[in-house]
């Protein structure tokens, strides 16, 4: 039963203890598959681990305009990428 949302008559699941899982166990019919992040790094971990790319000079010139007020919005432009975004590109 999870939360009371299980029908009636149907047993408890049982809570799982800490540290239940090691390599190769069986858990259902499949085996937990832990990979050492360290014996196999990845391009994509160290990407994710780099964080996204910054252009910090933009930023700070889009803070500077937003803060003296000389920072326009295009609307037009906005809905343009928003649908090109979305569309097929065209054959």
């Amino acid at each position: 039963m999870i939360n009371g949302i299980s029908p009636p008559g149907t047993p408890a699941t049982p809570p799982i203890k800490s540290g239940a899982v090691t390599r190769g166990a069986p858990v259902g019919n499949a085996k937990a598959v832990l990979r050492d992040e360290a014996a196999a790094p990845s391009p994509a971990a160290d990407l994710a681990a780099a964080g996204p790319p910054v252009d910090s000079a933009k930023v700070a010139a889009i803070r500077a305009g937003i803060a003296d007020g000389s920072y326009k919005v295009d609307p037009e432009a906005i809905a343009a990428a928003m649908i090109a975004l979305d569309l097929p590109p065209a054959p």
